[in-house]
């Protein structure tokens, strides 16, 4: 059975998309790697990559080919310092040279050697392949498909699903909801211990507490930066920044120097019930504003809906339990995690190839269901919050105008997390034996929409508003 870590589901990584800049970065890494083990990297004189379908047809508004040319350079999307990325790009366009894993310089014309083909490979709407030119005059070239969520597949894995990383041997082996459940029955334990134990099963405890608290000490910076940045966005659209002017309006003047304190100004601040949404909604934008201007952000379960989850996190925080602490915060990822994987295995947490249920809609059923845990909610409620989240983003499209993580991406985070609330409110306050609509049923549903979606509403920005709204009015 295929198992999957919530380590796999919640990545740091450079924004604006998981499948068009992370997934992109990671394959140029991996390609990196095997072209040593080979022993050829040495011998190459030039390289092109061919880029396909979705990742050509949106890329250059998602990154891709910055994320390529930054991976190809030897940096990680983890560590990078975000200060250096436009100007590790700008050299490489310039000097028309680029440094082959921060070991090589050989030469290299982004404008000539990233090639956007608009037909798509048969496998996966995100496909590219690397081509190296050798001084034997042989060429040697490699085929990943970017998958969603950061996920890279070669020619090789592809019948898998999803890449090998992701394989491992669980004590308590989920790929449905129904099977999650029955664990909790047996075993008497909520579904943060089920997946607790499962991921003891890969590393240490005292892992596990470090990851974690690196992911949230990544999610509230990033809530940090975008809440204190004002100005417009890059890339042509001329976005105003709105989580600046609305956390300023919420927060007032009282003082704070950093996020861990800006958070406490926050839990102590009376907040009135009008406010609830606008917090929520501030905390979301502010993410993926970040995430549009190539931040860091944790990729939940993808880039282009990585606002949901700290959102939602952050409400609980400061909406519901002010005395909240960090084993809090591990029951949160840890169950938003587990739900996530079980719509990846059942269906897909790629636009490209369900279109935005696939991300905002899987991102709302994790945060759902994992607020409902730390509400008290039994394993069958965390499963229904899950389920109705999903249920009411059933056929949502990706059509991002112009090719960037912005309209409406940004907003759409705002709209999950309140979808998220409600979901688990509705869950806390239902019977599960009512449910008629299990969450096993619309994951399947769900990808039973997802291939029945016209192409054009699957991240091209081939329709919808994509199509419906010149650039030249934004």
């Amino acid at each position: 059975m295929e198992c999957i870590s919530i380590f796999d589901m919640l990545k740091i990584g450079v924004g604006p998309s998981s499948s068009h800049t992370l997934g992109p970065w990671r394959a140029a890494e991996r390609w990196l790697v095997l072209l040593k083990k080979e022993n050829i990297f040495s011998n190459i004189t030039s390289i092109k990559v061919h880029i396909y379908g979705s990742l050509s047809l949106t890329g250059k508004g998602h990154a891709t080919d910055y994320a390529l040319i930054l991976g190809l350079s030897g940096t990680d999307p983890v560590t990078i310092p975000i200060d250096e990325i436009s100007a590790i790009v700008a050299h490489t366009k310039s000097t028309k040279i680029i440094q082959l894993g921060g070991l090589k310089s050989i030469s290299f014309d982004p404008e000539e050697d990233l090639v956007f083909h608009k037909e798509f490979l048969p496998f996966h709407a995100n496909g590219l392949t690397f081509e190296a030119q050798l001084d034997t005059k042989e060429k040697y070239t490699k085929t990943y498909y970017s998958i969603g969520g950061g996920f890279v597949v070669d020619e090789e894995q592809k019948s898998a699903k999803i890449n090998k990383e992701a394989f491992y041997s669980f004590p308590y082996p989920i790929e449905k909801g129904k099977e999650l459940l029955a664990y909790c029955f047996q075993k008497k334990l909520p579904i943060s211990e089920i997946v607790l134990v499962n991921e003891q099963s890969l590393r240490s405890s005292a892992k596990i507490d470090e990851e974690l608290q690196s992911i949230w000490n990544t999610m509230l910076e990033c809530m940090y930066i975008g809440c204190h940045t004002e100005g417009k966005l890059p890339g042509g659209l001329n976005v105003t920044r709105r989580a600046f002017d609305m956390h300023r309006s919420l927060i007032g003047e009282l003082p704070y120097n950093n996020p861990q304190e800006w958070l406490e100004t926050i839990r102590q601040t009376e907040v009135k019930f009008r406010q609830i949404l606008k917090w929520v909604s501030c905390f979301a934008l502010a993410v993926n504003e970040v995430n549009a201007s190539l931040g860091r952000v944790v990729t939940a379960p993808t880039n282009g809906s990585a606002g949901v989850i700290p959102s939602v996190l952050m409400y609980y925080l400061v909406i519901e339990n002010h005395e909240a602490s960090f084993n809090h915060i591990k029951k949160f990822l840890l169950v938003a995690g587990e739900i996530g994987s079980i719509f990846k295995k059942g269906a897909t947490i790629s636009a490209a190839m369900g279109g935005c249920q696939a991300e905002i809609g899987v991102s709302s059923a994790m945060a759902a269901g994992a607020l409902t845990e730390l509400l008290g909610g039994t394993p069958e409620q965390v499963l229904m919050a899950a389920e109705i989240a999903m249920e009411h983003h059933l056929g949502l499209t990706c059509d991002p105008i112009g090719g960037l993580v912005q309209i409406p991406c940004i907003e759409r985070n705002s709209m999950g997390a309140i979808k998220a609330i409600n979901a688990a409110e509705l869950a806390l306050g239902s019977n599960p034996e009512d449910a008629k609509v299990p969450l096993d049923k619309v994951v399947q549903t769900m990808w039973e929409t997802a291939k029945d979606m016209n192409s054009k509403y699957k991240e091209t920005s081939e329709g919808g508003l994509a199509v419906g709204v010149f650039l030249s009015d934004c």
